[in-house]
C-alpha cells in the first residue's frame, strides 16, 4: 500500500539543471576572476557527477583548469560553491525556473488523499528550500515530513543512502514508498534502498540507463496535456496521479 511519494529535487520537481545551476555556476566563476564557462553540452558531461563542490572537482580533475594558488583547496572548492548557491537563489527568487508540469497538481491531490511527502536530494537544503519558497510559498516546506538534503549522508546518489536515511526518518519500508527521479543516478540510489522508481526524463537524461524503474514518462502531466510514455504502464486518467503511483508500488 503506498503511504508516501519522495521527490528529487534537480530535474524532477523543476527544470534546474540547464537553466539554474548551470547558469549560477557560471556567475560565481565570472565573480571569482575564473574564466570557466560551462556551457550546455560541458554541463551534460558534468552532471554524471552528484554533488555540486563533487562536480567542481571533477572538472578541475579532468579539463585541468588554470586557477588561483590556494592554501586550502578544500575550502576554496566550498567557498566557491558558497557563491554559487547565492546566484541560484537570486534565480529563483526571480522565478526564473518554473515547476515541471504536474508537479503542484501532483503534490495538491496528495495532501488531500492524506499521503506522506518527503524529498530526496544531493542539493543543498537552501537551494531546496529556495525552489520550494519561489514556486509554491513559504508554507510550502511544512508538507515535507523529511527534507534530506546536501551532505546529510556521506555518500551521494547514486549510493542508496540518502533514501535509507529518509525512510528511517519516516520509519517507511521501502514498498510502501514510490520515488520520483529523472536520472540515472537517482535510478539507482532508489534501487539501492529497495524503492520503486518512476522517472520522468529531460533533455539531460533522456539517453540516461533507467534500467530498474517501473515507468518512465515525459512528465507528470496535466489535464488536456497528455504526456509521452517510454517505458512502464500508460496512465489511464492520461497523466501521473495518486492511483496510478499505488498502482506502480502494487501491481494488479
Amino acid at each position: 500500500m503506498l503511504k508516501a511519494i519522495l521527490f528529487d529535487v534537480d530535474g524532477t520537481l523543476a527544470e534546474t539543471e540547464r537553466d539554474g545551476h548551470r547558469i549560477a555556476f557560471n556567475l560565481a566563476f565570472r565573480d571569482a576572476g575564473l574564466d570557466w564557462d560551462w556551457d550546455v553540452e560541458l554541463y551534460g558531461e558534468l552532471l554524471a557527477v552528484t554533488g555540486g563542490k563533487e562536480r567542481i572537482r571533477h572538472y578541475i580533475d579532468r579539463h585541468n583548469p588554470d586557477y588561483p594558488a590556494v592554501a586550502d583547496e578544500a575550502a576554496w572548492i566550498a567557498g566557491l560553491h558558497k557563491a554559487k548557491t547565492a546566484h541560484y537563489l537570486n534565480l529563483l527568487a526571480d522565478g526564473e525556473i518554473p515547476l515541471r508540469p504536474g508537479v503542484r497538481r501532483l503534490l495538491d491531490e496528495a495532501r488531500d488523499q492524506g499521503l506522506r511527502l518527503a524529498i530526496a536530494t544531493t542539493t543543498t537544503p537552501e537551494n531546496v528550500t529556495g525552489l520550494l519558497e519561489a514556486t509554491l510559498g513559504k508554507a510550502s516546506i511544512d508538507w515535507f515530513e523529511v527534507i534530506a538534503a546536501g551532505d546529510i549522508v556521506p555518500a551521494k546518489k547514486p549510493a542508496g543512502d540518502i533514501y535509507t536515511y529518509t525512510l528511517d526518518a519516516m520509519q517507511l519500508a521501502p514498498e510502501e514508498c514510490i520515488a520520483l527521479e529523472d536520472s540515472a543516478n537517482g535510478v539507482k540510489s532508489a534501487l539501492a534502498a529497495g524503492i520503486p522508481v518512476l522517472v520522468t526524463d529531460n533533455a539531460y537524461t533522456a539517453q540516461d540507463d533507467f534500467t530498474g524503474a517501473v515507468s518512465i514518462l515525459s512528465d507528470l502531466g496535466e489535464p488536456g496535456q497528455p504526456i509521452a510514455v517510454r517505458a512502464g504502464p500508460a496512465p489511464t486518467a492520461g497523466y501521473v496521479n495518486c492511483d496510478y503511483l499505488a498502482g506502480l508500488v502494487m501491481p494488479a
